[in-house]
């Protein structure tokens, strides 16, 4: 597609819609909005906030029409370079629509725009007694349509599903200008396609979400953490197959493996035995009278081979301890190397031991340290390959230990990427594990609803040859 720079005259425009103070022409201004959590930055040429979906429908158009990309963005939280304007042209910033527009207990519903911070959702629905399931790890800061955007889940989507199964409905714009509305105010409805599901994870590049409606779920009466240590990866690999196939089944399910248990190890509040090698944290939650029993359930398939240890954390701080160790791996890993190569891979929970088993083998074979830990219940393991430029030759072996990684993910039955999106960095990667019929069907999607192209141009699909 053939795009253009804003000039004058779409400048002068952008600010009659928006207001002068909501437009960003310094470089200065600019220069933080053209990166995100990946570290790959390119300068946009303006960036600018929207506080209404009528100035997002009219930006849009705008857009469409003087055929400028357009680049929507929440707090630029994503790990694969999803919110970099590669292509230069318009920062649509929505961190501004960040109200709570209903609360409806009565439904189980939450209306919210996209700009909401995930924390935020979760504190107003706990004050009615309920949650939001998706919860990242980036909750704290992370919005509600990034959240969408990517169909992050987090820990608890092991029962309680990703963000396309707790999204009832959005209210969305898209590149052609068009306003819709998909979805029920329901949790039963059949009419029409299911575009509330397309939309999610299409990451900003079919349209630019304005409104959710989310599905809320009634907080339970009482959690019990577990923590299992292990002798070796071996041996809590197959314990998560184990868990997985009784019929309890845990709220969350967290598997920590290799060098990133002596990352947890030097936590407060967490001790270990010595030899372990890989860690499994556990909750289940339900009624007051029921978790106990399935506790002992959960705690009884975590037992096998090379267990170490089973704890139950009997006190809310030691729980908490647990899981704000968990929550500390990714920032910590920068303190290990000076680059990481940040994955999401996501392998059917019986070949999890495969999964992790051949990691291993790579980052032995390749001479690349791999530290791996993740959604295990999802068998959705985080492969983050620790890189030092400075040493001869290992950003080339680290590239291509990805690309083994990635080829036996996909031979394994699974996917390259479980929650943090295709974005710049696995764009090559994709063809591998979508056919060309499926890809082309795809492309046809986004010229419908994208016919210019101006939508978070260069994301998700490979260039066409």
């Amino acid at each position: 597609m053939r795009h253009t720079e804003p000039d004058a005259a779409f400048r002068r425009r952008l600010r009659a819609i928006l207001g002068a103070q909501a437009v960003l022409e310094d470089p200065a201004d600019r220069w933080p909005y053209g990166y995100d959590n990946s570290r790959r930055q390119a300068m946009p040429a303006l960036v600018s906030f929207a506080t209404a979906p009528e100035q997002v429908l009219e930006v849009v158009r705008l857009c469409a029409e003087r055929r400028v990309p357009l680049v929507p963005r929440g707090r630029g939280t994503g790990t694969v370079g999803g919110s970099v304007p590669v292509a230069g042209g318009l920062i649509l910033s929505l961190e501004r629509m960040d109200r709570i527009l209903e609360v409806n207990p009565d439904d189980r519903l939450m209306v919210v725009e996209p700009g909401v911070l995930n924390a935020a959702v979760q504190e107003r629905a706990a004050g009615v007694g309920f949650f939001w399931p998706p919860d990242p790890s980036s909750g704290a800061y992370c919005t509600v349509g990034g959240n969408l955007s990517h169909n992050s889940a987090g820990p608890r989507a092991v029962k309680y599903g990703t963000p396309r199964e707790n999204t009832l409905g959005l209210r969305a714009v898209t590149g052609a200008g068009e306003a819709l509305r998909t979805g029920f105010r329901t949790t039963k409805g059949v009419v029409g396609y299911d575009l509330t599901r397309l939309l999610i994870g299409s990451e900003g590049t079919l349209a630019v979400l304005t409104e959710a409606t989310l599905k809320l779920t009634p907080s339970p009466e009482a959690r019990l953490a577990l923590r299992a240590a292990y002798r070796d990866i071996a041996g809590a690999a197959a314990a998560v197959a184990r868990i997985m196939a009784q019929p309890v089944i845990p709220s969350a399910l967290e598997y920590i493996g290799g060098l990133a248990v002596d990352l947890v190890r030097g936590a407060p509040g967490v001790a270990l035995p010595q030899e372990t090698a890989a860690l499994l944290l556990i909750e289940v939650d339900g009624p007051s009278d029921c978790v106990e029993q399935a506790a002992r359930a959960v705690g009884a398939a975590a037992k096998g081979a090379g267990l170490l240890d089973l704890a139950v954390a009997t006190r809310g701080e030691e729980a908490a301890d647990l899981w704000a160790a968990r929550k500390a791996l990714s920032p910590a890993l920068r303190t290990l190397a000076p680059k990481k190569i940040n994955e999401d891979v996501a392998v059917p929970v019986s070949r999890l031991p495969a999964l992790i088993d051949a990691i291993e083998g790579l980052s032995a074979r390749h001479a690349v340290p791999i530290v791996h830990f993740g959604h295990a219940g999802n068998g959705n393991i985080h492969t983050n390959l620790m890189v030092d430029p400075a040493v001869e030759g290992q950003l080339e072996r680290s590239r291509q230990c990805l690309s083994e990684v990635f080829d036996r993910v996909i031979a394994l039955g699974g996917t390259i990427s479980g929650e943090h999106g295709v974005g710049l960095e696995k764009q090559p990667f994709v063809p591998r594990e979508i056919d060309p019929a499926t890809l082309a069907v795809m492309r046809r999607i986004k010229q419908n609803l994208d016919p210019h192209g101006i939508l978070n141009p260069g994301k998700l699909f490979p260039p066409v040859t």
